[in-house]
């Protein structure tokens, strides 16, 4: 299936494994590995909520969810130019407005969420400032080149339906410096509705984040670690 769409090559064009995965998805699902934890191969899971929108004296996207996640930095930048491969899954599910259905996808779901990482180089500060202004600049299109370059599918082609999943390939120091992601909301009619009851609603959503190496290294048993000292892993950021 790679070969046939042009997917087995080194640097994969976005396009083309845009058109894999809308044929041929990511995969059979197989749930032993899903469950499974290896040393150089696990997977975290974040389960949570947030409020999309909120009605003040106008309904307006309302807050941005940030997570520290734990990865074994001294690890990680210890295997160096070694390849490593990330892949994240963003979850949720969306009530339909069926009367809007073939108008447009705003008004058909009743809300929209998406995913960001932090760049491998850039500042947790900058990039919660990054997404917080894309959050606010509503209706603009937001595509950070630079963040896309590790992303087989990148920012704008992993939106589509209410399952975002996108891969991540670059080495393990790289990925030592991306331990920061963020959820926010984009719009829907949740967001237009007259009933504040709906604008105000709280949408459930779950976040995997997968981590895989050819590597011999235990990166298991140090993100074990910083999850059992309660490492903070949350913030919610109002807009």
């Amino acid at each position: 299936m790679r070969k046939q769409f042009d997917c087995n090559k080194p640097k994969n064009k976005k396009d083309d494994f845009k058109r894999l995965v809308k044929i041929c998805g990511f995969g059979v699902p197989d749930l032993g590995r899903a469950l499974a934890s290896m040393r150089n191969d696990f997977t975290m899971i974040v389960e949570d909520s947030i409020q999309p929108y909120i009605a003040e004296k106008t309904s307006k996207l309302n807050e941005v969810k940030f997570y520290t996640l734990p990865f074994p930095k001294s690890e990680l930048e210890a295997l160096g130019p070694t390849s490593i491969e990330m892949k994240v899954t963003l979850s949720y599910f969306i009530e339909p407005n069926p009367s809007s259905r073939g108008r447009s996808h705003h008004s058909y779901r009743s809300h929209g969420l998406r995913f960001d990482i932090k760049t491998p180089a850039e500042d947790a500060n900058h990039f919660k400032g990054r997404v917080t202004k894309a959050v606010q600049e509503e209706g603009q299109q937001y595509k950070n080149e630079e963040s896309d370059k590790w992303w087989a599918i990148g920012v704008q082609g992993r939106t589509k339906g209410s399952v975002h999943t996108d891969i991540w390939h670059g080495s393990a120091a790289e990925l030592a410096g991306c331990n920061v992601l963020a959820v926010y909301p984009v719009s829907g009619w949740w967001k237009s509705h007259k009933d504040k009851n709906a604008v105000n609603s709280i949408a459930n959503f779950s976040l995997l984040i997968s981590i895989k190496t050819s590597a011999d290294i235990d990166l298991m048993t140090p993100t074990e670690i910083l999850i059992q000292n309660k490492v903070k892993t949350s913030i919610s950021n109002r807009i």
